[in-house]
């Protein structure tokens, strides 16, 4: 039998659609994972055959072939695993609704519980852009996700209820977020600019620099209120828009060696 999941991976800061594909055929117990995956994703055979016996359901012995495409790209992380599983499950009939409106993205315990991925921001807007109605990712996942009001995110926290859900036999609620809300609390801050006392050429500096948008470099000994002065440019800043918030927070994820990629080739 043939299945397939929509799923996603990044690329740096942007998300690309990944078909999960899971063939089950006659033969000797094997789990074949191509279509260019690392040692995490290889290894997610013996996290999903471990969390579909612990919750329950029967992993199958026969011949599973598992194909991430497009097999051309590097697949990175363990957020294939929940993928998998429920491939594996649609394949041998224990899940029979129609997905192919679903990106579904987890990784998975032994015990079958569903933990938090990366990327998850990045993903909910590739998902809008692809005009895919729904998610289900992490429980953990899901406030970030939730900003793109676009789609319906929904939480889930095992393999079995995750199941349940897609076969109609359990609702789960999508989660929603006020992100107005979200930015309030984010422009609270316990220190002001207007607290430094003195430094009038250092404090004349960047203003100039944050009303122009300018790079700016403090130069000093310790103690001549380089810190102090550096953590209070934010309350001097005009209050950026939705989609500059969601940009700044896709960069906050770069995995660390994307960066010194992009230093490297600077």
């Amino acid at each position: 039998m043939l299945s397939k999941i929509l799923s996603s991976s990044l690329i740096g800061i942007e998300a690309y659609l990944v078909d999960v594909e899971v063939d089950i055929s006659p033969g000797l117990p094997t789990f074949f994972t191509v279509g260019l995956p690392d040692a995490v994703v290889k290894e997610s055979r013996d996290r999903v055959k471990a969390a579909i016996n612990n919750t329950g359901f029967k992993f199958p012995s026969k011949k599973i072939t598992v194909n991430l495409a497009p097999a051309d790209v590097k697949k990175e992380g363990s957020a294939f695993d929940l993928p998998i599983a429920i491939a594996i499950l649609k394949a041998e009939g224990i899940i029979k609704n129609e997905l192919s409106d679903t990106i579904i993205l987890g990784e998975l315990s032994l015990d079958g519980s569903v933990k938090r991925i990366k990327g998850a921001l990045s993903i909910a807007l590739m998902a809008k852009e692809k005009r895919i109605e729904r998610i289900i990712i992490p429980v953990e996942n899901s406030q970030e996700a939730a900003v793109v009001q676009e789609i319906k995110v929904y939480p889930v926290h095992t393999l079995t209820q995750t199941v349940e859900f897609l076969n109609q036999n359990q609702s789960i609620k999508p989660k929603s977020v006020d992100i107005y809300d979200v930015f309030k609390k984010r422009s609270n801050y316990s220190i002001d600019f207007s607290e430094v006392k003195g430094q009038y050429f250092a404090k004349r500096a960047i203003e100039i620099a944050c009303a122009g948008g300018h790079n700016l470099i403090m130069v000093g000994p310790p103690g001549a209120g380089k810190s102090m002065l550096a953590k209070r440019i934010p309350t001097i800043l005009p209050k950026i828009t939705l989609e500059e918030s969601i940009k700044d927070h896709q960069i906050k994820k770069i995995p660390q060696h994307y960066i010194l990629c992009i230093a490297q080739s600077a």
